[in-house]
């Protein structure tokens, strides 16, 4: 199912930790963004691959590249819902915004691959998908789940923590 939660927990559970080198917004985004293409292939009936190009590393590093340019662009935007609304200290480079979105969007790749069989993640340098049936379905979902839990917490902790150092 297109744009479901379960990239939320993982993309946040590694962002947050990693906010230093990861811009959080973007990375999130882009784990998200890429359902985009099965949301397009059924709402329009196309004969085209639910998981295509953009469920593979290099179309994921395209988009993930459109992403961070993007958000380059809006940087203002972005600057002002993270400090304002999440309260969250921020600061990123253009660097640091594609370097988000291609890596977010590879861990969506990441996570659907070992579920669906059209995922062919290598293309157009192998049809193959060894990722397929690696991990078992029910346990990507769950971790995917379980991931908010830690999440949340890492979001807290950050903000309480930000809090004590901009007070201090």
């Amino acid at each position: 199912m297109p744009l479901t939660p379960f990239h939320f927990g993982p993309s946040a559970c590694i962002a947050l930790p990693l906010k230093r080198y990861i811009d959080v917004p973007v990375f999130i985004l882009a784990n998200v963004a890429i359902d985009i293409e099965p949301l397009i292939v059924m709402n329009f009936h196309l004969s085209y691959p639910l998981h295509g190009m953009a469920h593979t590393f290099a179309g994921a590093a395209v988009i993930g590249i459109c992403l961070g340019l993007i958000a380059h662009w809006n940087k203002t935007h972005i600057q002002r819902l993270m400090e304002k609304m999440l309260r969250l200290q921020y600061a990123a480079s253009l660097k640091k915004y594609i370097l988000s979105g291609i890596l977010g969007c590879w861990l969506h790749v990441l996570l659907d691959s070992p579920l669906y069989t059209d995922i062919k993640p290598f293309s157009p340098f192998s049809d193959l998908n060894p990722l397929f049936g690696a991990v078992q379905g029910s346990m990507v979902y769950k971790v995917c789940a379980y991931a908010f839990i830690p999440a949340i917490f890492f979001y807290i902790l950050f903000v309480i923590w930000e809090s004590k150092r901009s007070a201090g």
